[in-house]
């Protein structure tokens, strides 16, 4: 069954390090079979606090995402992304 990162995220604070994200992410994605379904376009929210950044990763496998998420490669990522801006991220079977 798919596995999927839905990440919540506030205002950018910090463009340098979401753009050093960008640049660094597409290997690890590759590595981890990880494809963007969804954040790309208007975010409509009808309940709860707003976030100004959603996305949608699909993997192969939840034991996929949770892997990319606890991996070696993935860990100066996260603390990029944690830099540019404010997020909340879980990880769903699908």
């Amino acid at each position: 069954m798919a596995g999927y990162w839905v990440v919540r995220g506030k205002e950018i604070r910090d463009a340098d390090a979401l753009m050093a994200y960008g640049k660094l992410w597409p290997p690890v994605a590759k590595q981890f079979g990880a494809e963007l379904i969804a954040g790309k376009g208007k975010v409509d929210t009808r309940e709860g606090e707003t976030y100004t950044r959603q996305l949608i990763v699909r993997f192969d496998s939840y034991e996929q995402a949770l892997a990319c998420y606890d991996s070696a490669e993935y860990a100066p990522l996260k603390k990029l992304a944690q830099q540019a801006y404010d997020r909340e991220l879980v990880i769903l079977e699908g």
